[in-house]
């Protein structure tokens, strides 16, 4: 293994009626407020109303963001930073679920630069020094975004979508109460399960480095997305259910797991390209490439490591022949995304067309090589997309 930093300082703020300390937390950076959030969902759950309440009780300046897209914008963004500019905000609040609390980070960073926020994450990569605090208040267990320092940002003009991390877009603090994902679709409930079990599988599918107590962790959290996804589906108020999804959320990608098991990601550029030209959700897509991209990564050395998945998470005889049993674990992968959580299991289905894999595989592997668990040219990539037809 490598050695590694770990140093995640999120205060979070987790359970049921947490948002009384929302004013407290709020009054340490300042009392000019930008509220952000998406499309109206949470005015319509009724915790608009509460932040609101809450902010005007602790005497503060409240400015608001509204209509922030999945797969955020960079327009979104750019409104953002001018609104920060020019009324001075002390401080960023994202209520919402990933897509609003990524955009809120780089109006946060943006905030604080002179160009243009879409040169963080275009080719001119500039340097992300500083940001404006940042609080968030959670509504959809997905992306961690919650208790990560990245964020993922869509440019339609460019078919681009691209990530960044930086330190600086840390939250200092997060509220995360499992009631307020009550309300979200079976639908999206399944994409953020699906969101949150790749980003633990990036990691875990790694020959290179191993540390056998993040393996274990990682197998706990896939197991509890196993177990409680489809109890969200069907009991959306389980408060159990929820709980464990969201806490799952934001552990899957917080830095904890990586520790000693660097390596590039493999599905999620692949997925980015899918999403930036066609603008499907993003779990979704993750969903139908996975146990393709795994299916062509299988070969005599990296069997070991879909032994111990089907073994660990999915409860596959161990004394079955190794590769029989990474076939099984693949299908039962596959069951999981398909027809527990209702997905649809095709390109195909979803619209994306064989005419768009060149220029897509080129964009995921930036014309070389894509790093991951198997390095992956443009020719693989080409192969994986094939296979989702």
């Amino acid at each position: 293994m490598n050695g590694f930093v770990y140093d995640i300082p999120v205060k979070v703020y987790f359970g049921e009626n947490q948002l009384g300390h929302l004013g407290e937390e709020l009054g340490k950076y300042g009392k000019r407020v930008l509220l952000t959030y998406g499309g109206g969902s949470i005015k319509r759950i009724g915790l608009y109303d509460r932040i609101i309440a809450e902010l005007k009780k602790g005497g503060f300046e409240v400015f608001e963001l509204s209509g922030i897209e999945p797969n955020p914008r960079i327009e979104s963004v750019r409104r953002g930073v001018r609104i920060c500019k020019e009324e001075k905000i002390d401080v960023l609040l994202a209520v919402g679920g990933g897509s609003t609390i990524d955009a809120t980070k780089f109006m946060a960073a943006g905030a604080c630069v002179e160009h243009d926020p879409w040169d963080f994450l275009n080719e001119k990569r500039a340097p992300i020094e500083k940001a404006l605090p940042i609080v968030t208040v959670l509504t959809l267990a997905a992306t961690g975004s919650e208790m990560d320092c990245g964020g993922v940002i869509s440019n339609p003009e460019t078919h681009d979508k691209i990530g960044r991390l930086a330190p600086a877009m840390l939250p200092k603090v997060s509220f995360l109460d499992p009631t307020l994902t009550y309300t979200v679709s079976p639908y999206q409930t399944a994409c953020g399960a699906v969101d949150m079990l790749s980003h633990i599988i990036e990691v875990y599918f790694n020959m290179e480095q191993d540390l056998y107590m993040l393996d274990c962790f990682m197998e706990g959290m896939m197991k509890t997305i196993v177990k409680y996804a489809p109890i969200a589906m069907k009991e959306p108020e389980n408060y159990e259910a929820r709980a464990n999804l969201m806490w799952t959320s934001s552990w899957a990608i917080n830095g904890f797991v990586n520790g000693g098991k660097q390596q590039a990601w493999s599905c999620h550029p692949m997925e980015h390209e899918l999403s930036a030209i066609y603008d499907i959700t993003h779990g979704l897509g993750l969903a139908i490439l996975t146990p393709r991209w795994m299916e062509y990564c299988l070969d005599e050395r990296t069997v070991s490591k879909y032994v111990q998945f089907g073994v660990n998470v999915f409860g596959i005889r161990a004394d079955k022949e190794p590769m029989a049993i990474a076939h099984e674990s693949i299908e039962r992968l596959s069951e999981f995304l398909f027809d527990t959580l209702q997905l649809k299991s095709t390109f195909t289905e979803v619209g994306i067309k064989a005419e768009d894999f060149p220029v897509m595989a080129r964009k995921a592997c930036a014309g070389g090589i894509l790093p991951g668990f198997k390095p992956l040219e443009q020719k693989d990539i080409e192969k994986i997309f094939e296979m989702c037809l």
